[in-house]
């Protein structure tokens, strides 16, 4: 019994050591903070001029790494979007960064500039060319990323979230995300410290500085800024449609408290007539 104790505390001992020894990894990550987005709500619309320049930020400093394969240049002029004109988007597809790659008539690979018909073509031609410039990870696609991600709000505060009809969690996120670089943390070789990052380490660079994007509209030129116009123009490819469907949610809703009334006055008027009868 002696020996069994003498070892159980050893044992111990030795949980504590390599406890002491661990050497410590990342944070605890931090919840991102709830933003103010015009787009939220049953109301909520797109910002025009706040989509059009989180396209600019996006074309100007995401474009490099990352695509946006879900989009064509024309759903840039589409209602619902960031209300380009149709001879300016064909302007954006002519002058686009990338071209398309096709094969062409003789079944080689083939290169050309987009038109207004195209999808939007991203920086690599495949996923192995994007993993091979990143050193194995490729940079994912960009198209769904704002209801892709996400983050838990715990009890009671997403049960106020079913009530208020708020469902921007992924723009929160990804706008917490692009400000939330730190310096001063140790970090593994080829990665980045961020607070709002699962883990804390991400490999991606802190890539919005102040006064990246020029603006021509006034709007401050700050990372912050940039932050919020490209995460809800991130959020518009994820949901062009997020528009008509309030409006037409919205509409349902009307129809639905009319024909409530009208089936119950009707029913009111039924039953009156019959308990005359009785």
């Amino acid at each position: 019994m002696k020996r069994l104790s003498l070892r159980l505390a050893a044992a111990g001992l030795l949980g504590l050591g390599l406890l002491a020894a661990a050497p410590v990894t990342a944070a605890e990550q931090v919840p991102p903070p709830r933003a103010s987005w015009s787009f939220s709500g049953m109301f909520g619309l797109y910002d025009r001029a706040q989509l059009q320049r989180g396209f600019q930020v996006y074309k100007e400093v995401c474009a490099a790494c990352h695509g946006i394969g879900l989009v064509s240049f024309r759903n840039l002029s589409q209602p619902g979007g960031p209300g380009f004109t149709d001879p300016q988007a064909a302007a954006i597809a002519a002058d686009w960064l990338h071209k398309v790659r096709e094969i062409g008539d003789d079944g080689q690979p083939a290169e050309r500039t987009p038109r207004l018909a195209d999808r939007i073509p991203g920086p690599f031609a495949n996923v192995k060319a994007a993993e091979a410039a990143h050193g194995g990870k490729a940079p994912p696609d960009l198209s769904l990323m704002a209801k892709a991600r996400s983050y838990e709000r715990g009890f009671p505060w997403f049960v106020f979230d079913i009530f208020t009809m708020y469902q921007e969690q992924g723009a929160d996120y990804l706008k917490a995300f692009l400000t939330g670089y730190e310096e001063g943390h140790e970090t593994p070789p080829g990665t980045n410290y961020n607070k709002y990052y699962p883990g804390n380490f991400v490999s991606m660079p802190n890539v919005l500085q102040d006064g990246q994007v020029a603006y021509t509209d006034g709007t401050p030129q700050t990372a912050r800024q940039y932050a919020s116009d490209v995460t809800a123009f991130l959020m518009w490819t994820a949901e062009p449609h997020l528009e008509a469907r309030k409006r037409i949610g919205f509409q349902v809703l009307a129809f639905l408290l009319l024909l409530f009334f009208l089936v119950y006055f009707t029913k009111k008027k039924v039953w009156s007539r019959l308990e005359g009868h009785a």
